[in-house]
């Protein structure tokens, strides 16, 4: 089962398992919106929660977890969580979320949580979001990923979105997508002949369960050509850009036996970097190609996340600034006869009383 929580999650989760999502959120409104098995409302303290959800305002998703922290975190436990990390319904509760995770001593390798984020783009959202993330990095997540009590956090970024022109909808089931691709590894090892390798059930609930940054993908293997090659032209591009792996996990699907010594040729790869994947290879007579699901998983401290989010920001403020700059505004010329105006100063006894009028007159303070 997955949760989603506030109104982007709710979304996701209901497109990763459509009979069997939950969702969380704090305006029955919006809970109306999306279909789903279960649906939870959490009590907010204010009338605009309740009918217009947090409104960008991760306080009113804080609050609003009290009224269901007991029965949120029992539900949580060995699951996967989906939320915008900029909201304020799924950024508030999952604030509350991952700080109680935190404070764990320590947690079971059955009960760890994955966390999906989505994470804005910052040359096309707004502020509002951009701050709650980067509140949300580096408090909460920060916080949960020094315990060492997450399961694997993925990162999910709107930047194709923006710049593909990308309707929701159909980003959100790209994303989903990616992520079902990575999620069937066990599953089709145990439909398909294993002809090399293992990757079982429990081995995949272990890697899952590893506190890290976790990024997937897929694509047709050319055995013909270098595999680091093909792995920097096809990372996911619905997921940030991974950095570099710890650990690593593949399936290789090969439509015969004869292709399956190929697999050797990406544990040489991943040997550079001193990392034995868990892996499996199995014959899928149905593909012409052979086809690879890969996850790395690195290792990312929240700060730097957020000094890439601030130094976009930056960029643009500067490019608003160089603009607001670049526009000067053309004031109106005004006569003045100096000797007149001298002669009305010293007509004057009171000379700060006269300096503002001729001021006033030359229309620079009105």
């Amino acid at each position: 089962m997955s949760i989603g929580i506030g109104g982007a999650g709710s979304k996701l989760a209901s497109l990763l398992e459509p009979d069997n999502a939950t969702i969380v959120n704090v305006s029955q409104s919006e809970l109306d919106k999306v279909e789903a098995k279960n649906k939870i409302m959490a009590v907010a303290h204010s009338s605009r929660g309740q009918f217009h959800g947090a409104g960008k305002n991760p306080e009113v998703g804080k609050a609003a977890y009290a009224s269901i922290k007991d029965e949120i975190y029992e539900l949580i436990k060995g699951d996967i969580v989906l939320t915008s990390s900029g909201g304020g319904t799924g950024s508030g509760i999952v604030s509350v979320l991952l700080d109680q995770i935190a404070q764990k001593d320590e947690i079971s390798l059955n009960d760890k949580t994955v966390f999906g984020l989505v994470l804005p783009y910052v040359e096309r959202e707004s502020a509002e979001f951009v701050q709650n993330t980067v509140d949300f990095l580096m408090g909460p997540v920060s916080n949960a990923i020094d315990s060492g009590n997450t399961g694997n956090i993925l990162l999910f970024s709107n930047k194709l979105k923006f710049e593909g022109r990308i309707p929701e909808h159909d980003y959100n089931t790209m994303m989903i997508e990616c992520f079902k691709k990575f999620l069937a590894i066990p599953y089709k090892s145990d439909k398909m002949e294993l002809l090399d390798g293992h990757v079982d059930h429990e081995d995949f609930r272990v890697y899952k369960a590893k506190p890290y940054f976790n990024h997937f993908c897929q694509f047709e293997y050319n055995t013909e050509k270098p595999f680091a090659e093909q792995l920097n032209e096809n990372t996911s591009q619905v997921l940030l850009a991974p950095e570099q792996p710890i650990e690593s996990m593949f399936l290789l699907e090969v439509p015969n036996r004869e292709m399956t010594a190929k697999f050797y040729d990406i544990l040489d790869y991943f040997a550079e970097d001193h990392i034995a994947p868990a892996h499996g290879v199995v014959l899928n007579p149905d593909i012409q190609k052979p086809i690879i699901t890969l996850s790395v998983l690195y290792s990312r401290k929240p700060k730097e996340l957020v000094d890439d989010f601030c130094q976009r920001v930056e960029r643009i403020t500067k490019k608003k600034l160089k603009k607001t700059i670049n526009q000067f505004v053309k004031l109106e010329k005004t006569q003045m006869n100096v000797d007149e105006e001298v002669r009305r100063i010293e007509e004057v006894d009171d000379a700060e009383k006269s300096v503002l009028d001729v001021l006033g007159r030359l229309k620079k303070l009105r």
